[in-house]
């Protein structure tokens, strides 16, 4: 890891407790998140590690604590207003839009930024067309640093896998998030495609500044660019620290490394 200033808490998860009905998803799980850091969940599978960032985008509403983000504390929030506070979101399974183009999937990430209403839009007329030329630029910029020129105009469903969940980055990476989670974005990759999918993710945090959520399996590539690891088990936070610390955890070891590690 490169040496980065790592600032103060951005993102303060307090006492997170999820239940659907009888069944405890989350049972009082609390850690931060600093700025510009990139901030590993990880867990067996049935851990809690998608539940606990539904809450973080307000997908659930937790039954107890509140979630802080840059001093705001929110229990209940819907997911349009987490997006529009700076929170951006990428998917295990992909959400893209198939048949559109890789330009035009992206450019759907722009939707909270875009101001003029749908008449001057659809007319393309003054400030409407200025702002649409200034977003498509962004847009531009992003495929330019995703390394995906290539492929602009081309369907999505027509994309490799590892370049789908490329577009699904561009698209997160489009509505500038000052958070970013991404729910294991390495899984059903080759090992190629994971380490461009690294250097992406380590470039993200770099040269935009973003602070990084990241839920991954692969046990590698969390100890690799990760500057904090928090381990849920069955809902339940069995460690939290530097990878260094975590690797160490004898409680880690057993419900989640393996002995063998």
């Amino acid at each position: 890891m490169t040496s980065k200033k790592i600032g103060d808490v951005i993102l303060d998860v307090k006492n997170i407790s999820l239940r659907f009905g009888g069944v405890k998803a989350l049972t009082d799980i609390s850690f931060d998140v600093r700025e510009h850091e990139i901030r590993a969940i990880i867990g067996p599978n049935g851990a809690g590690k998608s539940s606990m960032l539904n809450c973080i985008n307000g997908v659930y509403a937790p039954q107890d604590g509140a979630i802080t983000f840059r001093g705001q504390a929110f229990k209940y929030m819907n997911s349009h207003q987490v997006a529009t506070m700076g929170i951006g979101r990428t998917f295990q399974n992909l959400a893209l839009f198939k048949g559109m183009s890789v330009l035009d999937n992206i450019m759907s990430g722009r939707n909270l930024k875009i101001k003029s209403n749908i008449l001057l839009q659809a007319l393309r007329i003054g400030p409407a067309e200025r702002e649409e030329i200034a977003h498509r630029e962004a847009v531009e910029r992003i495929i330019d640093f995703l390394e995906i020129q290539a492929y602009r105009k081309t369907p999505v469903g027509q994309l490799p896998y590892g370049l789908q969940k490329r577009v699904d980055l561009g698209r997160a990476l489009a509505m500038e998030p000052q958070v970013l989670l991404l729910d294991e974005p390495m899984a059903g990759m080759n090992v190629e495609e994971k380490q461009d999918m690294c250097r992406f993710v380590l470039d993200v945090n770099d040269e935009f500044g973003t602070t990084v959520v990241l839920i991954e399996h692969d046990m590698g590539v969390v100890m690799d660019i990760s500057d904090r690891v928090v381990v849920l088990d069955y809902g339940k936070k069995i460690g939290d620290g530097t990878p260094d610390e975590v690797r160490n955890n004898p409680d880690v070891i057993s419900a989640y490394l393996g002995t063998s590690h």
